[in-house]
C-alpha cells in the first residue's frame, strides 16, 4: 500500500510539471503570435496588457516550479528516511 501511496504523489508531481509545461509552451505560442500581429496603436495597446498578463503568468509558474521541485525533494527524502527507519524496526 505503500508504494501506491508513493506512485500516486509521483503521478500528481509529474502531472503538475507537464501542466506547467504546457502553459510554458502555450504563452511563447501566444507571444509569438502577438508580436506578429501587431500592425495599429491599438493592437499594441492591448498587447501591452497582454505582455503584463503574460509575464505575471510566467512568474506565478516560475514560483510554482520552484514549489514542485521543493516537494519532490521532501518527499524523495522522506522516502529514504522511511526506508531507513523500516530497515532499523526490522
Amino acid at each position: 500500500m505503500h508504494h501506491m501511496q508513493w506512485t500516486g504523489i509521483l503521478g500528481i508531481i509529474f502531472g503538475c510539471a507537464l501542466i506547467a509545461l504546457a502553459l510554458v509552451c502555450g504563452t511563447i505560442v501566444m507571444i509569438f503570435r502577438m508580436r506578429q500581429g501587431q500592425s495599429s496603436v491599438r493592437s499594441k495597446k492591448y498587447s501591452a496588457d497582454e505582455e503584463k498578463a503574460i509575464q505575471e503568468i510566467l512568474l506565478g509558474l516560475e514560483r510554482m516550479e520552484k514549489r514542485v521541485d521543493a516537494l519532490e525533494i521532501i518527499l524523495m527524502e522522506g522516502s529514504r528516511d522511511s526506508h531507513s527507519f523500516h530497515g532499523k524496526e526490522l
